[in-house]
Formats: structure tokens, C-alpha cells, sequence
């Protein structure tokens, strides 16, 4: 307690841009129950580092050879792809959000940035792929700029924190007050669905969330049929002739796993996932203090922190030459994953039919090793909740009851 004094104290004493940058960072770190220089735990370990569904053994610093990836490979490899990633923090100097008087979302927002980076990185997936890194040299490429458009601090942006507190207003959103994950989740489904938001967002939106709604918890089911529906209404909704061709599908997961602590049954799985080629990560952290998390290390999660106060920005579309710098970090920061706030997100990007069947299969395995308490499940429908469950290496079991119509598995899916 006596550092979070000293921590408090000589921050007020600082100038105002000191305080906003480095202690209000300290101090949420003392929050946090961490401590500077904890970065080179990560690097003095020889465990593997699993961030977002690539596995990167730091201890390797020998150069790759031909079978291995440079992306994959050492120390220096997980460096570039953690800096790559979108940083989206605390920002202050914006125009007054809605009727209120804020201009600045410091001590309230976390949560609203951390699924900002999330998102972010469900369209760095979708137009470039897993392996993309960030040029190291100017021009950047026109969508990375886009992308980084999208999330200005204005009414004008399209996912600006000012459109997704209106979006989200019916579940509780409002300049001034913290929220949860649950809450979040359905203030992006509600945005998605605006004409406008679709161009932006190119991909279904599917909430997972269990019989009880998401903040009193009840296990969450995948369910494929409502999967494939979601993907058919989305290309209805552009006017379009559906076609068999793949439409991307983003999974938010809201989960509760414990009262005031997180179950530790729950920890070996919250690791797996981030083993899965479509993990997105995790919106989570501490009670009011929501982190994104992107990776894992043997007992620790690996995150970007959202709790630093920049100067608000907006990327012009055609500015591909613009100092992005403060949309990147190369710091990781970590926390003892026992220590996540139970109530979480989970995010997951599948490109097309043949990705969801490999998520559902993953899934459908990780929670047959759960002893009955799996993160959540996976059902061919939502009427009856037809178990779907890996066959072989060469498919899935269609789950269903010898009763159903035949040609229902055909129809599942067949815009995908």
C-alpha cells in the first residue's frame, strides 16, 4: 500500500502529460498486483509462448532453418508479431461524447478499448491473414491504415468509442460508468448490424452465450444452425444472391467462471484456447480493470494494457505515411492467470466453413476434457441441441437423430 501511496503522490506532483503517461501506468499496474521490469520473465523462461494460435519458443535463438517460420522462431520472432498487434488505449483531447461533457475516457473506458483491440485484430486476420506483421517501413499498406481509420476517436470513425456507446446504450453503456464483458459483447452485435458497420465489419456476428443470459452465466452452446443462419442473413442483408462461398464468422464467447475468483478447473482450458488457430483472445483482467489479453506462458497471461492516457488521434484513410506509433507497444505485460476477473470474453475469427468445422472440432475435444465443466459446447441445433463430436481425421459426425430429415445436414452451412 505504502507504493501505491508513493505511486499516487508523486504523480499529482508531475506535470500533467508525466502523470498520463507513466503513472497513471504505474499505478494501475500496483492495482493489477504487478511490478516494473517483469518483462524479462517472459524472456529468461525456455517455455513455450502460445499468442493468438502461434506457438513461439523463446529460448530458440539460433536462426530458423527451411522447415521453420521466421514468424514462429526465438525471441526476436515474438517481439515483431506482439508489436504488430493493435495497441488501443485510454485517450484524452477528443470531441464531447454524445451529450455528456467527457473528452477523455481515463479511469472508465478499459473495457471499451480492450474489445477495440480485439476487433482490430479480427480484421487484421481477415484481410491479412495470421501472419502479417506491421511494415518497418513507410508507405504502410492502404488497409492497415484503414483499419486503424476505423478506430479514431470521433463521431465520424466508424467503431469510435462515441458509436459504441450509442450502440450499446440498451445494455448499459454510458460515458463515465465501467462495464462488463457480457454487455460489450452485445453492443458490437448491435453495431455489426448497421448497414454502415457492415462495410466496415465484414463477417457474421455471433454472440455465444448460454440459457441464462451472459452475466449470470449458464454454459454457453455453439450452435452450427444458428451459425449458418447468421451467415445467410448476412449476405441477404447486402441484396446478394447467396452463393457457397465462404463468409467469415467472428464467435464472442462471454463467459462467468467463479463468484469473486476464477474456478482453477477452468485454467487448463482458458490455456488451450489460445493454442487454436482462430483464438482472437481474451477481454478480461482484474474488477474494473479490463486488459486484453492475446497469450500464455506456463502459469502467466500475456497482455496489452489499456490503461495508458494518449492524446486522441484520427488517421486519415489516405495518410499512408501517418505516425502510428502510438497504436503499437512493445512491452508485453503479464498477470498470473488465476488472477483474471472470472468474468471474461473470448473471441474467435473462423474465414470460412472449413475453418469453423476445425473450431467446432477443437472445441467439441477440449471440452470432452473438461470433467463435465467445459468453457462451452457445441450443438448441431438450437432446438435440440444435437451434440456435435469428432468422428475421425477425415470429418465430423453429423450428430443427429436418426429422425432427421437427410437433407438438413445440407442445409447447414450452405453459404458457407
Amino acid at each position: 500500500m505504502s507504493s501505491l501511496k508513493k505511486t499516487i503522490s508523486s504523480g499529482i506532483n508531475s506535470s500533467s502529460s508525466s502523470f498520463s503517461i507513466v503513472s497513471i501506468r504505474r499505478l494501475n499496474r500496483c492495482i493489477l498486483g504487478m511490478t516494473l521490469g517483469k518483462t524479462n520473465d517472459i524472456y529468461s523462461s525456455n517455455s513455450e509462448v502460445w499468442l493468438l494460435g502461434l506457438c513461439y519458443r523463446i529460448g530458440e535463438a539460433s536462426p530458423p532453418d527451411e522447415s521453420t517460420s521466421e514468424l514462429q522462431n526465438g525471441q526476436v520472432g515474438f517481439q515483431r508479431d506482439f508489436f504488430s498487434r493493435i495497441w488501443i488505449t485510454y485517450r484524452k483531447g477528443f470531441d464531447v461524447i454524445c451529450d455528456s461533457k467527457y473528452t477523455s475516457d481515463t479511469n472508465w473506458g478499459c473495457m471499451i478499448r480492450s474489445s477495440q483491440m480485439l476487433i482490430a485484430q479480427a480484421l487484421i486476420s481477415h484481410y491479412f491473414g495470421r501472419s502479417w506483421r506491421r511494415s518497418l517501413h513507410k508507405p504502410y499498406d492502404p488497409k492497415y491504415i484503414e483499419i486503424l481509420n476505423l478506430f479514431g476517436d470521433s463521431k465520424s470513425c466508424v467503431f469510435s468509442i462515441h458509436n459504441l456507446l450509442l450502440a450499446g446504450k440498451s445494455y448499459g453503456l454510458a460515458s463515465g460508468s465501467w462495464i462488463g464483458p457480457y454487455a460489450m459483447c452485445r453492443s458490437w452485435e448491435v453495431l455489426a448490424h448497421t448497414s454502415r458497420q457492415k462495410e466496415a465489419l465484414p463477417m457474421a456476428v455471433y454472440i455465444v452465450s448460454g440459457d441464462e443470459d451472459g452475466e449470470r452465466g449458464g454454459s454457453p452452446v455453439v450452435h452450427i444452425d444458428v451459425a449458418s443462419k447468421l451467415c445467410s442473413q448476412f449476405i441477404s442483408d447486402d441484396n446478394g444472391e447467396p452463393e457457397p462461398t465462404a463468409v467469415p464468422i467472428l464467435l464472442l464467447v462471454p463467459l462467468v467462471l467463479g463468484l469473486d475468483k476464477i474456478n482453477l478447473r477452468y485454467i487448463p482450458l482458458l490455456r488451450e484456447t489460445f493454442t487454436f488457430p482462430q483464438c482472437l483472445g481474451i477481454l478480461g483482467g482484474k474488477p474494473s480493470l479490463s486488459t486484453y489479453i492475446i497469450g500464455v506462458q506456463d502459469n502467466k497471461v500475456l497482455y496489452l494494457d489499456p490503461h495508458v492516457v494518449q492524446q486522441a488521434v484520427v488517421i486519415s484513410r489516405n495518410n499512408l505515411e501517418a505516425d502510428t506509433s502510438s497504436y503499437h507497444c512493445s512491452t508485453p505485460q503479464h498477470i498470473p492467470i488465476e488472477q483474471i476477473d472470472p468474468s471474461l470474453a473470448i473471441g474467435f475469427y473462423c474465414r470460412d466453413k472449413d475453418d469453423f468445422d476445425d473450431f467446432c472440432g477443437r472445441a467439441t475435444k477440449l471440452a470432452e476434457r473438461s470433467n463435465g465443466a467445459p468453457l462451452f459446447t457445441v450443438a448441431r441445433s438450437a432446438q435440440k441441441s444435437w451434440k456435435y463430436h469428432h468422428q475421425s481425421d477425415d470429418g465430423f459426425d453429423n450428430g443427429r437423430n436418426e429422425n432427421m430429415n437427410q437433407h438438413e445436414d445440407e442445409d447447414d452451412w450452405q453459404f458457407l
